[in-house]
């Protein structure tokens, strides 16, 4: 099996769009899409393996070499700060990762006079190192839900959170104040498995890129 080679992908949009993409270059994934509980798959004609796997956690799967390749956001990797190797950016799955606060707030709030202030996210360390290099003290309560729920109830007034439509926040009188970074979704690859693999994963690099 040592000549397969194993992407992470996580479920949702993302996994519906790689599918795609993967088709373009010509390695068939399809079956990723079917209506089952299998979390790996193989293609033994073309040598390739599938993980289905939760977002946070494909930078962990490649990192540890369980898999060669992984395609995840942009904000994971930011968060997480892996040791991998990160060839492509796949421009799919944007976003925006977001300040936010809710409108009453915002209407006579100066983002530039921020000292110390309280934030819900599911990106501490990001949003540490963001409002750090503002000079601006933050506290910091980690979440896992959803976060337009903390300065509803007076856990935070303010949040980070990933923003696509704003419909989300609109709903829950929220508004965006200041953007941390864009997001896309990204193509990574284990650092030995680009030495031993070398050949076979440079082609599915290069052919990815002719198509984005």
């Amino acid at each position: 099996m040592s000549d397969f080679i194993t992407i992470a992908i996580p479920k949702g949009r993302i996994l519906h769009d790689s599918v795609a993409l993967f088709k373009k270059i010509g390695i068939d994934c399809e079956e990723l899409l079917s209506d089952t509980r299998k979390l790996v798959f193989e293609n033994a004609e073309q040598k390739m393996r599938y993980m289905i796997v939760r977002a946070t956690d494909v930078p962990t799967y490649v990192e540890y070499g369980c898999a060669d390749l992984g395609i995840v956001g942009k904000d994971t990797l930011m968060e997480q700060e892996k040791d991998l190797y990160e060839p492509l950016d796949l421009k799919f799955g944007y976003c925006r990762l977001m300040v936010a606060e809710p409108a009453g707030l915002s209407a006579q709030d100066d983002p530039a006079a921020w000292n110390h202030i309280r934030i819900a996210t599911k990106y501490p360390h990001v949003t540490e190192k963001y409002f750090a290099s503002k000079g601006v003290q933050v506290e910091l309560i980690k979440l896992y839900g959803s976060i337009e729920l903390a300065p509803l109830v007076g856990l935070s007034e303010r949040i980070v959170d990933l923003v696509s439509t704003g419909e989300t926040l609109k709903q829950n009188g929220l508004v965006e104040v200041e953007t941390i970074a864009e997001i896309t979704c990204r193509l990574i690859v284990n650092r030995a498995s680009l030495k031993t693999k070398h050949e076979r994963i440079s082609e599915i690099i290069s052919g990815l890129e002719k198509h984005i």
